[in-house]
């Protein structure tokens, strides 16, 4: 039998308004691993002098994704994070991640 994971889990992955949790922002950026194609970027290369901006190389086309995310600290928060684009946000054959982090103001 193999363990789920999900909401209200207690394998390490913090709920929404655990106590003392603190909220973050997550910004991920997601490119292409050196060496990998991105037919989108060279597409958009190729089509930008057309369009007049012949001053322009190296296009990359990625995604970025913002979620919030309540953790008990910076620490916690990044390896929650983290865990995620290892599983489902990313393709970690294909595809690089940069993660920023920013703490968000408490409302009370």
């Amino acid at each position: 039998m193999t363990a789920s994971r999900g909401p209200g889990s207690t394998d390490g992955a913090t709920t929404a308004g655990s106590i003392g949790a603190v909220q973050y922002e997550a910004r991920i950026e997601v490119t292409q691993r050196p060496g990998v194609l991105d037919p989108q970027g060279a597409t958009v290369e190729r089509a930008l002098p057309a369009l007049g901006y012949r001053n322009v190389r190296d296009v990359q086309i990625g995604k970025c994704i913002r979620l919030v995310v309540d953790a008990p600290d910076r620490d916690a928060a990044r390896a929650d994070v983290e865990a995620m684009c290892e599983r489902l946000l990313a393709n970690p054959v294909i595809e690089a991640y940069d993660i920023e982090l920013t703490e968000l103001a408490s409302s009370g």
